[in-house]
């Protein structure tokens, strides 16, 4: 076999070997984009190159699968609904401590599922793997878990709150997060109506009854 066309083998088999590099990259790009959503765009402009953010996410995937990440028992599921619900009802008379009871829970139920709950990045890396589609607003809820406890919350953000950490808590039970509406009883009740006569200085007859 002459020089040459070793030298042509050669050359196009690194031809071929980059060719397959490249749609291997791709489609691995592909699955990390639909498995994390937002969270590889959001990782992507945080870190230093696509590559780098990719490698974490791989990672992750890698991490979680080691955790032994179990779904509830429909006892389980069950249980903590009621305590959902029971959470919820205190919002209207003390919307802050409602919230903080939400972030417990869900907590809790996390942990239940076999997730460290110990460090709050790698609570949200964790999570991230099996439920990118609710993280932006988990983060949001915990910003104002923070005002709350700041006392700098107001009852919107804290009803808020509640809405963004019922997302997480249903999809961690494996419930759809719109399975009831997330907002219901959580809002203020309506100020009191007064009944009382209503009277104007131009009414000087009304005003001597």
């Amino acid at each position: 076999m002459s020089t040459g066309i070793i030298a042509f083998i050669v050359a196009a088999v690194i031809v071929i070997g980059a060719v397959v590099f490249g749609a291997m990259a791709v489609l691995r790009r592909r699955r990390l984009q639909q498995r994390f959503g937002p969270e590889y765009d959001r990782l992507v402009g945080e870190r230093d190159s696509r590559r780098e953010a990719e490698a974490e996410l791989t990672g992750r995937e890698r991490r979680v699968q080691g955790l032994d990440i179990q779904p509830l028992t429909d006892a389980g599921r069950a249980s903590y609904a009621d305590q959902w619900t029971a959470i919820k009802e205190q919002f209207i008379d003390a919307p802050a401590d409602a919230v903080s009871g939400a972030q417990i829970l869900v907590a809790a139920v996390m942990a239940e599922r076999g997730y460290p709950v110990e460090q709050d990045d790698q609570v949200l890396a964790d999570l991230s793997v099996e439920h990118s589609g609710i993280l932006d607003r988990y983060r949001a809820a915990e910003v104002i878990s923070g005002k709350a406890a700041a006392g700098t919350a107001s009852t919107e953000d804290l009803r808020q709150a509640m809405v963004h950490y019922h997302a997480l808590f249903a999809d961690l039970l494996g419930e759809p997060a719109d399975s009831e509406p997330a907002d219901e009883g959580l809002s203020p009740p309506p100020a009191a109506v007064s009944t009382s006569r209503q009277f104007t200085a131009t009414d000087p007859q009304e005003m001597a009854k």
